[in-house]
């Protein structure tokens, strides 16, 4: 529906081309190698708590090279 009504198009990404959609792999290789590859879990909610503590870490505070040295919230501002 939101997709619709911004009159934006939906097109998969084709087998084994990955740098098709490069901005979600970046983030989904950083999330990787700072959480899911640095901690061992006991517990769903373990894992959901430190998700959500580096994401809010990751939008607000860390400056992104590729957003001129600003953080994501500061970029879209």
């Amino acid at each position: 529906m939101w997709m619709k009504n911004k009159d934006i198009t939906w097109s998969a990404i084709q087998k084994c081309k990955s740098q098709q959609n490069a901005i979600v792999e970046r983030f989904n290789r950083t999330s990787r190698e700072d959480i899911l590859n640095a901690y061992l879990f006991d517990t769903i909610s373990q894992a959901e708590a430190l998700t959500q503590s580096w994401m809010d870490e990751y939008y607000s505070k860390r400056p992104h090279q590729s957003l001129g040295y600003k953080t994501p919230l500061e970029f879209a501002a």
